[in-house]
């Protein structure tokens, strides 16, 4: 009890100074937070964040594509020649090193390569222009009866209007000069034909003279490793002359399937007509009209309206359901390439740089694919060459169970 009652006495004394202190105000309680996890609630998605990235790569792209597209067109008096003269030299340089390894000078191989693409190209032009102008009059002749022909359907279908006879008749009479006049004014939209033609030729000759030297040099200066340089630029020419070789094989059979429709009808100069549509089948799609026009107007000159129909007929199967038979075997040998996509390449390099690019689009595609194919493949024999050297793994060591 005695022990009990000091007790009481303490606990109150206690109490009393507990009440008589000052109230401590509490702490506020800290919380740390690492910078770096609020940077991860308050950032984008990281598919939006490579999205983002990959459109700005994008529009870089898009900005240099642009930039060169301009600037070629900027310098087209210049590139294209030397764009031509790359082309001949890239086809025809086989020939000068044959030529070469039979003792030929290369220089001496140059010039005579490129007198005879003078002298084809100088053959060619004399049998177009020359067909055409020994049958100017009866083509204008025919197109005259085709024109009354036609005012006479139109007569049949209860259209009886001068003006559209009148139109008629001088549109067609008038067709075969305006097709002149268009491809001369087509020549001369060039800066100058003359300085086309020269610089052209020198680009084509010094190309042959001197391929191996500007392949080396062009290898040393890719800024990448010289195989690296070596595959892409061999896959360039190398798809660049079997695309040739592929065009070569469908303009022979064009020239074919044309050629024997216009001896078939008795049309004169069919060789001459032969000779056109194999030459302008080397340009895509454009050349097709050109010789198509050409085989039509002189059927119709010489055997009439009736021959002209078939003629025409024989022209889109040669270039249409015919070529599609071929095309497929010739440019999925050559270029390994489906025709589909020839046709889509060629299509949107042609609205892009013209001419030229629709010539290059088809090797340049098939030489981009072959480039990563090899390059995956060297890629793939390197590693396989590294996992040879480390030899197989250590066998892991028994566990112990003592």
């Amino acid at each position: 009890m005695k022990f009990a009652f000091f007790d009481r006495i303490r606990r109150r004394k206690t109490d009393s100074e507990t009440k008589s202190r000052p109230p401590v105000a509490e702490q506020p309680t800290v919380v740390q937070i690492d910078a770096s996890a609020l940077s991860r609630v308050f950032s984008a998605p990281v598919w939006v964040r490579d999205l983002g990235l990959l459109a700005w790569f994008l529009v870089g792209v898009a900005v240099l594509f642009v930039g060169l597209t301009w600037l070629l067109a900027l310098t087209s008096t210049i590139t294209i020649p030397v764009a031509v003269g790359a082309i001949l030299a890239t086809v025809a340089g086989p020939l000068v090193t044959k030529m070469h390894g039979h003792g030929v000078p290369r220089i001496a191989g140059a010039a005579i390569v490129l007198l005879a693409f003078v002298a084809l190209g100088a053959l060619i032009f004399l049998l177009v222009v020359g067909g055409i102008s020994e049958q100017s009059s009866e083509i204008k002749s025919s197109l005259n009866q085709s024109a009354d022909k036609i005012q006479s359907w139109a007569k049949d279908a209860g259209v009886d209007s001068p003006s559209t006879a009148v139109s008629a008749t001088t549109g067609t009479s008038t067709s075969g000069k305006t097709l002149l006049e268009g491809v001369v004014n087509g020549i001369q939209g060039l800066t100058s034909l003359v300085f086309f033609l020269t610089f052209s030729a020198f680009a084509t000759f010094f190309l042959l003279k001197d391929g191996p030297v500007v392949r080396s040099f062009v290898d040393r200066h890719l800024g990448v490793p010289a195989a690296v340089a070596t595959v892409i630029t061999g896959n360039v020419v190398k798809s660049l002359r079997r695309y040739f070789l592929g065009v070569t094989i469908v303009a022979s059979f064009n020239a074919l399937v044309v050629g024997l429709a216009a001896v078939l009808l008795d049309v004169p100069l069919a060789g001459t007509i032969a000779v056109v549509v194999f030459t302008t089948a080397y340009v895509p799609f454009i050349g097709a009209f050109v010789s198509g026009a050409f085989a039509v107007l002189l059927t119709l000159s010489s055997q009439g309206t009736t021959a002209a129909v078939i003629m025409l007929v024989a022209v889109i199967l040669a270039n249409g359901l015919l070529q599609n038979i071929v095309q497929p075997i010739a440019f999925g040998a050559t270029l390994d390439l489906n025709p589909l996509v020839v046709l889509i390449v060629t299509i949107g390099f042609g609205s892009l740089f013209g001419m030229i690019g629709m010539v290059l689009a088809a090797p340049l595609t098939s030489a981009a694919i072959h480039i990563s194919k090899e390059l995956a493949a060297a890629r793939a024999a390197e590693g396989e060459a590294a996992d040879d050297k480390r030899g197989p793994p250590e066998p892991e060591p028994a566990p112990s169970f003592v």
